[in-house]
């Protein structure tokens, strides 16, 4: 296969784009990636090996930047989770990518859907899938639109979602769709059928369902689940009365899924999510060795989670914030009504020691602060459909920019130097944290930021609310990580390594 076969992948930053450009790298297809936030591909281990055009998929403008030359195009852009008014967002992004397709000359977009029952009311996700589809279609370019049901991999959300699910709860009541028949596929194999439809021939114009050999329930997938984990049998019973609604909250509340991803996920599982027909075969073959299990699929996705090898995760694209807001030190907020909770530090230690500690904040390692205090903040995030505390971190040791830390977004990363962390919590504002370390005559200067960007009166009157507490807060999280800092210098801990 030629290099000069330029593709474009959309999404780049997010679980299935992330892993789809080194498998395109690896087909010896020349890769460009649409970024609106460039810098959450910079740690990409491939970003060097790719062009990357800075832009967003609803300007027209971007796009034609972005598609000039490019033989196939990959759309994986889609508003899940962003709150109401989804769907609309969807399908005029679409529009706008199928026009700007064709008048670019493209010969081929390739699409990842759901796959979806005919004749049934849809849940607005999959209805919003489906729309889609049928719009990338009807655009005026060959279009191959792939059709998944539930994606098996370490860090996507379904995944994440079951895993949680079967793990902390032995015994659990469910909804009674929990018994409908799904055809899970792991991811290795829907990035298999993603790289192969970039050599369909142009007279193919259709969508394929796409899925794995087995056909199970929902409650067959927790048990297998529990059975590959090593847990006991899990104890399911079903009951008629959890809406969808119901249940996201009560998944926003047991896993790291915030209720507004996990609401559209259990609203698609009300429905029976089968391949019709396995047609993609006659373009893209089965490997020898046949499509990946259901078990084998978890067991791969557990030793990716065991050897801290999970390369992107469901939270690896921002759900909340608009993309276009400022950040902290930006010209435009000169003059405006930040607030900022500022504060700075004499650390006894090596200034690698005291980054070691900043760069392993949060997930497992906490925050060095009161516990009390973050604990309840995050279920209350939760309840009003904040990602709360339980997204974890992607790697305990490094941060990278895009990675989702609990209820932060990592928006910038200078290593030894400075990490800044923008809110994805409910708020009625913008927030941001800063930590920062500079060299000093003995030791470090630990620098530590809490922004404040408020909307309105509400927005004022939260601010001086919390006022009180931050003492507490952001106090003892600088003295906390301080003491922590200055241990591992005693210690003689090696750079690099976590302090405990």
């Amino acid at each position: 296969m030629s290099s000069t076969r330029l593709v474009l992948v959309t999404g780049a930053s997010g679980y299935i784009g992330g892993r789809l450009v080194p498998e395109l790298l690896t087909a010896g297809f020349a890769v460009r990636v649409l970024a609106r936030h460039p810098e959450r591909v910079d740690a990409r281990d491939w970003v060097d090996d790719v062009e990357v055009v800075t832009g967003d998929a609803t300007s027209r403008a971007d796009l034609r930047r972005a598609l000039e030359g490019v033989e196939v195009a990959y759309y994986l852009i889609h508003a899940l989770g962003t709150g109401k008014g989804f769907a609309d967002r969807d399908s005029h992004t679409a529009r706008g990518f199928a026009a700007t397709a064709r008048e670019a000359g493209v010969h081929r977009v390739i699409y990842l859907g759901g796959i979806h029952p005919r004749g049934e009311r849809l849940s607005a996700h999959l209805e919003s899938r489906r729309e889609v589809g049928e719009i990338l279609l009807d655009g005026g370019v060959p279009t191959t639109v792939l059709q998944a049901a539930v994606i098996l991999g370490s860090g996507s959300a379904s995944f994440e979602m079951m895993r949680y699910l079967t793990e902390r709860l032995p015994a659990m009541v469910a909804p009674r769709w929990i018994n409908n028949r799904i055809q899970p596929i792991a991811v290795r194999d829907v990035l298999r059928y993603l790289v192969g439809a970039a050599d369909m021939p142009e007279t193919v114009n259709r969508a394929f369902d796409i899925g794995g050999p087995e056909v199970l329930s929902y409650r067959a997938m927790m048990q297998r689940y529990a059975a590959v984990a090593g847990l006991p049998p899990r104890i399911i019973r079903a009951v008629p009365v959890l809406t969808p609604r119901l249940a996201s909250l009560w998944v926003g509340l047991v896993t790291p899924v915030p209720p507004a991803i996990a609401r559209p996920l259990v609203g698609s599982l009300v429905h029976e999510v089968v391949a019709k027909e396995d047609d993609i075969k006659t373009y893209v073959p089965d490997p020898p060795e046949g499509l990946t299990g259901f078990d084998r699929a978890i067991e791969l996705a557990l030793a990716k989670i065991r050897d801290m090898d999970v390369r992107t995760n469901w939270a690896s694209a921002s759900t909340h914030g608009a993309p276009s807001e400022p950040l902290p030190e930006d010209p435009d907020w000169s003059g405006g009504s930040l607030q900022v909770d500022d504060r700075s530090r004499q650390v006894n230690s090596h200034p690698e020691a005291l980054w070691s500690v900043i760069e392993g904040i949060g997930g497992a390692h906490g925050w060095y602060s009161w516990r009390l205090g973050w604990v309840a903040r995050g279920v209350m995030d939760r309840l009003f459909g904040g990602p709360g505390l339980r997204r974890g971190r992607r790697d305990p040791h490094r941060l990278t920019p895009g990675d989702a830390l609990d209820w932060w977004r990592v928006e910038a990363v200078v290593p030894g130097r400075l990490l800044r962390l923008r809110a994805e919590m409910r708020l009625p504002g913008l927030a941001w944290l800063e930590l920062s370390v500079e060299d000093a005559a003995q030791g470090a200067t630990f620098r530590q930021r809490a922004i404040f960007y408020p909307r309105g009166l509400v927005g004022q009157a939260y601010w001086w609310a919390i006022l009180p507490f931050h003492g507490i807060v952001f106090g003892g999280m600088q003295r906390n990580i301080a003491r922590a800092a200055e241990r591992a210098s005693t210690d003689d801990v090696p750079t690099g390594r976590r302090p405990r």
